[in-house]
């Protein structure tokens, strides 16, 4: 089953905290998009090649997905993102 992941579970943070902090913070909130959009597509690809070999794109697009993870918890912690 495809599901998307619950990425204010991982960061340990409430939807509304972060809804606020992002509502202040443009860089947050372009970062919060850019995980958003990669998250549709690693769904998208998993979707499309379930029950197949999980191709390249599709980790790929995960790595990246990761990384801007990665980065929103930086900057959460008060680091530039």
């Amino acid at each position: 089953m495809v599901a998307s992941h619950d990425l204010y579970q991982d960061l340990q943070v409430s939807r509304e905290d972060i809804q606020k902090r992002r509502e202040q913070d443009s860089k947050l909130d372009q970062l919060l998009d850019e995980y958003n959009d990669l998250d549709n597509q690693v769904l998208a690809g998993e979707s499309i090649s379930a029950g197949n070999a999980e191709d390249d794109a599709v980790q790929e697009l995960k790595e990246r997905r990761r990384a801007v993870k990665d980065r929103i918890a930086h900057h959460l912690q008060g680091g530039q993102g």
